[in-house]
């Protein structure tokens, strides 16, 4: 009775299975679904460079596949067809698709719509700047950080006597000073 069971189960298993098989569905690899988590939640700091595509993208794009033989509807037969119409976009725009995006683009029309897409590498606090806020709200742009042989208003002396400035970020060093605090202690 038990290997009835098991038989009328997987029986009822191989039904299911050639069901499914008619219906195709991408296979999702986990590594890569994670890899692409992992590079959106990076954000606005990743090192792109600006792009604003020019109004005639798209005719420079669909000249580029015409001279390679394809036409608007086609996907790349092979990686050599696709290295070929990328280098050349490339090399007539100046702009690259990173590496993280070059496996998304197969046709024709993903090459048209990376190009015509704008890319903004400004970060949300920059923004802030170019948009009108309410009048109850202000945002210090060029904020005053202490260090005490730049300060005037307290003559260098600090309210936290014995804390240390440290500047940790790449970016800021460049902008601000860091200060290590005298200790009375050995």
């Amino acid at each position: 009775m038990f290997r009835n069971v098991l038989s009328t189960t997987f029986k009822n298993f191989q039904i299911i299975a050639i069901r499914h098989k008619q219906t195709k569905l991408p296979k999702i690899d986990k590594k890569l679904q994670a890899a692409a988590e992992s590079l959106a939640a990076r954000g606005f700091l990743r090192p792109n460079k600006p792009w604003d595509p020019p109004a005639e993208i798209d005719k420079t794009i669909l000249k580029i596949c015409a001279d390679n033989g394809l036409n608007t509807e086609s996907e790349f037969d092979s990686l050599d067809v696709k290295y070929t119409v990328l280098k050349a976009c490339f090399d007539e725009t100046g702009h690259g698709i990173p590496n993280s995006l070059l496996h998304t683009i197969e046709t024709v029309d993903d090459l048209r719509e990376f190009y015509e897409t704008p890319v903004d590498t400004s970060t949300p606090f920059d923004s802030l700047k170019k948009i009108e806020l309410p009048k109850n709200l202000h945002v210090q742009e060029n904020y005053v950080r202490f260090h005490p042989d730049n300060d005037t208003l307290f003559n260098g002396k600090s309210v936290f006597p014995k804390s240390s400035t440290i500047v940790s970020g790449l970016k800021t060093r460049k902008k601000f000073e860091g200060y290590s605090a005298k200790s009375s202690w050995p």
